[in-house]
């Protein structure tokens, strides 16, 4: 009997994804990962992912299923992975995506690996995504969740074809409320949880004091300027803005405007208006691909360069090892270094990489 281990968060998702794999005839083991002293961590009261009632929500599943569960650290590895890139991206002047480097780094790196080497045939998590192997190309490919409002490929990019074989996501047939549905119908004591809609580690939001507080630092004040460089006002630490933002500044402006880049060198945010925020075009690096071994000319794609995005025609271009160029058809707003721009050709991803 083929072995499945199930990367379960306490959640309904990833509780339903065993149910099915169960189902399917696999041997199932549950394993929850401790990513990081949540119960320490966390104001009282904070909704935390990784939290003990997570643990034994999950634990309650697999005893209702009666599988084992076991409960991995790997808190080293998400700290070292996950929330020092997190913290060097803003420190660099980037806008980081955690989740995309805890599913590369951890759950389909770390995990996959601890899998093989106990002899499981696949990792299976909740996301909202589907795997297919195509005999014409030999690859294996990843493709948009049936169920589009929820689907996760965007941060499942950087998956490689190793880990595609060794991954299942029994969701991505599913709507939500059908993942609901069917967890009440299985008594899960989780069928109404609700989802997790923040950063893990940063469950309040403030991701600036989460990083002072991490480091030890404090973040200097310094100035806002406009394009010209004309001095606005101060601002309170540049890890504390993005791209594109426009609330929060504490500037009395007589028109909106928004953050378009961060001085590093002189400690400078500078802001601009909204027409200023669109480009047509970016350069990214650390390229992965899925759908095909290589670009080796032009190609037409539908591209995203942030999780909610609405797909957006455009061209991409090989760029150098690794790199990319991305044209789009119409400008876009407030593309920011350190985000992925993640590359579709139907509802196949044909890979993505880091804006830079």
């Amino acid at each position: 009997m083929a072995k499945a281990l199930i990367a379960m968060s306490g959640g309904v998702d990833s509780s339903v994804a065993a149910y099915l794999m169960q189902q399917r005839g696999f041997d199932c083991t549950g394993i929850t990962l401790k990513l990081f002293d949540s119960e320490t961590d966390a104001a009282p009261g904070e909704k935390t992912c990784c939290s003990l009632d997570d643990v034994e929500d999950a634990r309650s599943v697999c005893r209702r299923l009666g599988i084992p569960h076991f409960v991995y650290n790997f808190k080293d590895s998400f700290a070292e992975n996950v929330i020092v890139r997190f913290i060097r991206a803003y420190e660099t002047g980037c806008t980081p995506n955690p989740c995309i480097d805890c599913n590369r780094y951890i759950k389909f790196d770390k995990l996959i690996r601890r899998a093989e080497e106990l002899d499981f045939d696949c990792v299976v998590t909740g996301h909202y995504a589907r795997v297919e192997y195509d005999d014409s190309c030999g690859r294996w490919l990843l493709k948009k969740a049936c169920d589009l409002s929820k689907d996760q490929s965007y941060v499942l990019y950087s998956l490689t074809q190793r880990q595609l074989s060794k991954t299942a996501f029994p969701l991505g047939e599913m709507t939500k409320d059908e993942t609901r549905k069917l967890a009440e119908q299985t008594g899960f004591v989780n069928a109404r949880k609700h989802d997790s809609q923040d950063i893990c580690f940063v469950p309040d939001g403030d991701y600036a004091r989460f990083i002072e507080e991490y480091t030890g630092k404090t973040y200097p004040n310094g100035d806002f300027v406009d394009e010209t460089g004309k001095v606005l006002g101060e601002h309170k630490g540049i890890i504390r803005y993005t791209v594109g933002q426009r609330k929060g500044l504490g500037l009395a402006l007589p028109h909106p405007m928004y953050v378009k880049e961060k001085n590093l060198a002189e400690n400078k945010v500078v802001l601009c208006d909204n027409e200023a925020l669109f480009s047509k075009e970016l350069f990214a690096e650390d390229l992965n691909l899925i759908s095909v071994e290589k670009i080796t000319e032009p190609m037409r794609v539908n591209a995203r360069v942030r999780y909610n995005q609405k797909e957006q025609p455009a061209t991409v271009y090989a760029a150098g090892e690794n790199a990319i160029r991305v044209v789009f058809d119409e400008p876009q707003r407030a593309i920011a270094k350190g985000q992925a721009v993640v590359l579709y050709q139907g509802d196949s991803v044909l890979g993505g990489a880091t804006i830079i």
